[in-house]
């Protein structure tokens, strides 16, 4: 996998891209980058400032914390009812 440009990078040829004055391709290949990888700056970046709709990176890592936080709970629901099972045994008459 490549490594990822660098944000501020990504920003300032997104910036160039949006002023129009030259065309997709060739700010591609000024900066060193696919026209694909300009599309899909230019839709990221439509989603960040909700000209488009979508998920946004905010979104995203909040989503990503929450389902690692639930993941969590629900282990340490199973461990608590595995504990509970296991006193209510231990509790009843031989």
């Amino acid at each position: 996998m490549p490594k990822p440009f660098p944000i501020e990078f990504r920003n300032d040829v997104v910036a160039v891209a949006r002023k129009g004055e030259a065309s997709l391709s060739q700010i591609a290949k000024d900066f060193g980058i696919s026209e694909s990888c300009l599309h899909r700056w230019l839709k990221l970046d439509d989603i960040e400032t909700g000209a488009r709709p979508g998920v946004t990176a905010a979104d995203s890592a909040e989503l990503r914390e929450l389902k690692k936080r639930n993941k969590l709970l629900e282990q340490e629901n199973e461990i608590l009812r595995r504990a509970a099972a296991f006193f209510a045994r231990e509790s009843l008459p031989k």
